[in-house]
């Protein structure tokens, strides 16, 4: 009994040794517990004698070897590129069964034991009707049963019948000539054109007069996917969407969704959609598409044809899945499709909220907290005894410019997280949120600190000297982080180089400084201005270089 048991479960274990696999049609995934697919490149490959064909066509498809491996069990299937559901029939001859999928028979092939091939041989025949499309053989091939690949693809097989104009090894390239004439195109920056930059996001839509059908066109760089959207509004959520991006083995697919949100959007099926072209040239993707199937943005849409037009584009998982998106554009006004002569532009990429939030912060850093430092350091000799409320001058003005400092600071913080309601990710953020601990950290510091004849006091000055320190580096590290967030796709990068010329400055007021009181204790000056001291002077001096500097910032975050 035991070893009846026992042999049960080793036949178990195998898996369908004898290649009856018809219930993994869909996924082509072994059932083999506690093992996944391999995530690298396949060491078989699957070549076909034809690259174009027509209805009723036959096509010799082979499976082989690249490496001298040999594979004990297979699936393979025709699908068209982009689709999920086989299409055509096999025949075979030996070493290979046909199974039946979804109730049609002779869908796919199989292997009939767990012999070590090295080839296989089938013969697919083309449907004599319907939407044929380009198609692609996928197969999945299991060395072992620790050890399988989902998803090789074969090169495309291209339709000659009408329902496809590609041409064999021929990529798409999208153009806008007919922007404005035929096509209602978006693109990034605007009016570029994809087939002379190759920094150029494009989509382009051209539709019938009943918007039964939609030949859409994508173009841009990304390192796992590019996605088209149509939206009631700038914001994602209930927006119909196409993504053309990169699938666990390396290959361009087309996926049509529905996004609900900031999360993954829902993968549709893709029907009637045909006529699927995809290229991938140097990083940027390049897909064109007829599809019949209605928009479905929810129920909020005020009009049939306007949407706003938006375009993602991110990394892909190593099994395919889109990611979070790296770079989005969306359409300032909605754009009716069947009215392609407006002009459609970008929205504003940085919302008036988000400018308010960079100049508070360039304000705070770079001028009044850079002023009360340097007053609290160089300037304690400056109209000593003289002030108000039994406090120093100097202490008045470092304490109202700081107190000033922390106030735009949260106000800046407040902003920023009201428009995004959400952690962004990314070094800016984390740089910003530890300035502002830091911000409020200080002052609650300078609060308990002992009087200045304490013998502790020390403790409280070298404490209050690090703390300021810190914030001032973790501030000018945000603002260039935030600064390059705002010149992201520019390629000049003025900005930075401004704020640059500011932190050189800044840093030589400080040496000027520093000497100046170096030569001070030593009962000298390193230059002479009468009754005013060098101090005051290379303070007047450095908030007369500052201006400067600030205010091209501001004017080039205003201009975003």
């Amino acid at each position: 009994m035991f070893l009846y048991v026992l042999f049960c479960c080793v036949g178990v274990a195998h898996c369908y040794g004898n290649g009856l696999v018809s219930a993994a049609c869909d996924s082509m995934t072994p059932v083999h517990e506690g093992y996944s697919a391999q995530s690298t490149p396949a060491p078989f490959s699957i070549t076909t004698d034809k690259t174009t064909f027509k209805e009723g066509d036959q096509i010799t498809v082979s499976l082989s070897s690249q490496s001298g491996d040999k594979f004990e069990g297979f699936m393979l299937q025709a699908r068209r590129v982009g689709s999920s559901t086989p299409i055509g029939t096999f025949t075979v001859t030996s070493n290979a069964q046909l199974l039946s999928c979804n109730g049609v028979a002779n869908r796919a092939v199989s292997h009939t034991s767990d012999d070590k091939k090295s080839s296989i041989q089938a013969k697919w025949t083309a449907p004599t009707s319907g939407q044929l499309g380009d198609i692609e053989f996928r197969a999945t091939f299991a060395k072992g049963f620790s050890t399988f690949w989902v998803g090789v693809k074969s090169s495309v097989a291209y339709n000659g019948t009408g329902t496809s104009s590609a041409t064999p090894n021929t990529p798409t390239v999208s153009s806008n000539p007919d922007c404005g004439k035929t096509k209602v195109c978006f693109t990034q920056p605007s009016n570029c054109d994809p087939a002379a930059n190759t920094g150029c996001y494009f989509m382009a839509v051209q539709t019938t007069s009943t918007q039964s059908e939609m030949r859409i066109e994508m173009f841009g760089q990304a390192s796992g996917y590019l996605a088209i959207g149509f939206s009631d509004d700038r914001e994602m959520g209930n927006d119909d969407i196409y993504i053309c991006g990169k699938d666990s083995s390396g290959n361009l697919q087309v996926q049509h969704a529905f996004s609900t949100g900031k999360t993954a959007p829902t993968i549709l099926s893709l029907v009637n959609v045909t006529d699927i072209k995809t290229a991938l040239t140097n990083g940027n993707i390049n897909c064109s598409f007829t599809s019949r199937n209605a928009i479905s943005t929810g129920s909020r849409a005020t009009s049939a044809s306007e949407y706003h037009l938006m375009i993602a584009a991110g990394p892909s998982a190593s099994q395919g899945n889109i990611q979070i998106h790296t770079s989005r554009y969306v359409s300032s006004t909605k754009a009716n499709l069947q009215v392609p002569s407006q002009v459609i532009t970008d929205a504003e990429e940085f919302p008036a909220i988000l400018k308010a939030h960079g100049c508070l912060m360039l304000i705070s850093w770079m001028t009044t907290s850079s002023i009360g430092m340097l007053i609290a350091r160089y300037l304690k000799g400056v109209a000593k005894d003289h002030g108000c409320c039994g406090k120093d001058f100097w202490f008045m003005a470092h304490v109202f410019l700081m107190v000033l400092s922390v106030i735009a600071t949260a106000i800046a913080f407040i902003l920023v997280f009201a428009y995004e309601k959400d952690w962004s990710g990314g070094a800016h953020p984390v740089l910003g949120c530890l300035v502002m601990i830091l911000s409020l950290i200080q002052p609650i510091v300078a609060a308990f600190r002992c009087e200045p004849q304490h013998e502790q006091r020390f403790v409280f000055s070298w404490a209050h000297s690090f703390i300021a320190l810190a914030i001032k580096g973790l501030a000018v590290a945000a603002i260039f982080t935030g600064l390059a967030l705002f010149e992201e796709y520019v390629e000049d990068g003025w900005m930075l180089k401004v704020m640059g010329g500011f932190v050189t400055w800044e840093a030589l007021m400080y040496i000027l400084q520093d000497l100046n009181l170096r030569a001070k204790k030593k009962d000298s000056e390193i230059c002479s201005f009468g009754s005013t001291k060098p101090e005051t002077i290379l303070l007047i001096l450095f908030i007369l270089g500052n201006l400067p500097f600030l205010i091209a910032l501001l004017v080039g975050i205003g201009r975003t």
